[in-house]
């Protein structure tokens, strides 16, 4: 019979994500294992009314060496783009860049404006304010992480009826916490801590993108399903090793 074994290793969850973030900061511990990890923070994903798709990721630790941040954009036409401060080879690119473009940029620099804004900016290209917010389904998504043992995120068995709960409880479209990425290698997600997000706005390139507001057809890379409402979270990730036939993507370097 398996143990009930520790807890995740994100220290104890916090009311505020800027008071989970700083948490994380302090001790960024990765989650035990033998596979590709990471621990962080970020906007899961946020679609805007025109069609454009925006998601943030700062890992701050990782298995793969330096800690790191990446900006995921997607275009109205459907074209992805991922923004990344280190090695492709060593951050969401290896795992995603098989169907996008990727640009290495010098910064991504994130600026909290108090415990439930943050602002995140590349260089002269992208300004992006998040109002983020707490609601019930929210605080029931992460008062089911503060329970939920180590083991149990990286069980498919687990984390397949877990994301079918997410589905009802965020309702923010298709959810799913395992599976392939486009390049290949499984993955499995352990967002921890959840809130939403309820405000804000951005300019990318000088282009207003819009107010917060769904696709009209959900977006997906592989079997990773970007949500329709805006999700803000503090948790884990994993992945196997790449696989052979992965393509290694083309680099702009910035």
């Amino acid at each position: 019979m398996r143990g009930r074994g520790p807890r995740p290793t994100l220290g104890v969850m916090t009311s505020t994500p800027r008071k989970a973030v700083s948490t994380i900061e302090v001790n960024p511990r990765l989650a035990r294992g033998s596979d590709e990890r990471f621990t962080g923070y970020g906007a899961m994903g946020v679609p805007f009314s025109g069609g454009h798709y925006l998601a943030f990721r700062d890992m701050l630790a990782s298995s793969m060496g330096k800690s790191y941040r990446s900006i995921w954009h997607r275009d109205p036409t459907g074209r992805w783009t991922i923004f990344t401060t280190t090695d492709p080879d060593a951050s969401c690119p290896r795992y995603f860049g098989s169907v996008t473009a990727v640009e290495q940029v010098p910064a991504i620099e994130v600026t909290w404006i108090d415990d439930w804004a943050v602002d995140v900016r590349m260089g002269a290209r992208l300004s992006w304010r998040l109002r983020l917010g707490a609601t019930p389904a929210t605080r029931a998504m992460t008062s089911m992480g503060r329970v939920t043992p180590q083991w149990a995120w990286n069980s498919d068995a687990v984390l397949g009826p877990m994301g079918s709960m997410a589905v009802g409880f965020l309702r923010s479209g298709r959810i799913r916490l395992h599976g392939r990425t486009p390049n290949g290698q499984g993955f499995k997600a352990a967002p921890l801590q959840v809130w939403r997000v309820v405000g804000g706005g951005a300019e990318l390139d000088d282009a207003d993108l819009g107010a917060l507001a769904p696709l009209r057809e959900q977006t997906r890379l592989g079997d990773f399903w970007l949500p329709q409402r805006g999700l803000f979270f503090a948790g884990q990730a994993r992945f196997t090793a790449p696989v052979p036939t992965s393509r290694t993507p083309a680099v702009k370097h910035v």
